[in-house]
Formats: C-alpha cells, sequence, structure tokens
C-alpha cells in the first residue's frame, strides 16, 4: 500500500510541476508500476524530436531502482539497441530510497544530452563521438529526425488510461 500512495504522489508531483522535458506521461490505472511518456532533450541533436521511454517500478520500490527503457530508438553511446539505458543513478549501489521519479528523468536529460563515451553501451557510438564528433552529430541527427517523435508544445499533464 505505501508502494501505491508513494507512486501515486510522485505521479502528482511531476504533473503540478509543469516540468517542460518529460510530458505525455501515461500511467495505467490497473498498473500503476508501469510509467510512459516523452523526453524532450536540451542539447543537439537530440532537441530535434522527442523520446519515448517506460519506466518500470519493481514491486519493491523505493528499496529498489526502477528501469528505464527507450521505445523510441536514439543513436546514443550510452543506450543499446534494445533501449535499454546505463544510468548511475539507477545503479543499485548508488540508489537511495528517497529519491524521486523526477530526479531519475532529470538524470537520464543530462545524460541523453551529453553523452558519456567512458561508459558506453554502444562501444562503436561512442569510440566515433570521441575520434570524429562532428559525424556523430550528423548522424544521430539524421537518426533523431527518421526515428524520433515530433516535438508537440503540450502540457506535462499525466493522464490515466481507461482500464477494459
Amino acid at each position: 500500500m505505501a508502494l501505491m500512495r508513494r507512486l501515486q504522489k510522485e505521479l502528482f508531483d511531476l504533473k503540478a510541476s509543469s516540468t517542460k522535458y518529460f510530458t505525455n506521461i501515461q500511467v495505467d490505472e490497473s498498473d500503476i508500476l508501469t510509467w510512459q511518456g516523452l523526453i524532450l532533450p536540451d542539447n543537439p541533436p537530440y532537441n530535434k524530436g522527442a523520446f519515448r521511454i517506460e519506466i518500470n517500478f519493481p514491486a519493491e520500490y523505493p528499496f529498489k531502482p526502477p528501469r528505464i527503457n527507450f521505445k523510441t530508438k536514439i543513436y546514443h553511446p550510452n543506450v543499446d539497441e534494445k533501449g535499454q539505458v546505463c544510468l548511475p543513478i539507477l545503479n543499485a549501489e548508488n540508489w537511495k530510497p528517497t529519491t524521486k521519479t523526477d530526479q531519475v528523468i532529470q538524470s537520464l536529460i543530462a545524460l541523453v544530452n551529453d553523452p558519456e563515451p567512458e561508459h558506453p553501451l554502444r562501444p562503436d557510438l561512442a569510440e566515433e563521438f570521441v575520434t570524429d564528433k562532428k559525424k556523430f552529430l550528423k548522424n544521430a541527427e539524421e537518426f533523431t529526425k527518421k526515428h524520433a517523435e515530433k516535438r508537440r508544445e503540450s502540457s506535462s499533464e499525466a493522464r490515466l488510461l481507461p482500464t477494459s
């Protein structure tokens, strides 16, 4: 029961914050452990699109960290082809039960904005980023234009999906 209250509060707080970097939040009321939304990075080349992510909260949350997966393909050294992301704040040894979902999203946005080639999930992209950044940025921009969702100036209001 505490888990449900915590997630409902975090969802309410995210909704109330009118944050601009995480929008279109969708939560199925029959499964509050799974959230989807769009992240809106600030820096080129990722600021050319919106990226759908899914956040999966374990039953042990907040004592265990959530998992984040990109549902939108992204050309990024820290996100693998399956959409898994290497985010230090979510590592078991770094996770603190007081960490809020908003902080996780902020860390994710920071990582997308500023890739960390020294901790890659895609070594080929990390090498390109380090050795030929101009080529990397061009490829990432083309990939973003092709795969990312279009950005809309929309409210960050979360909505619950009806259960059938």
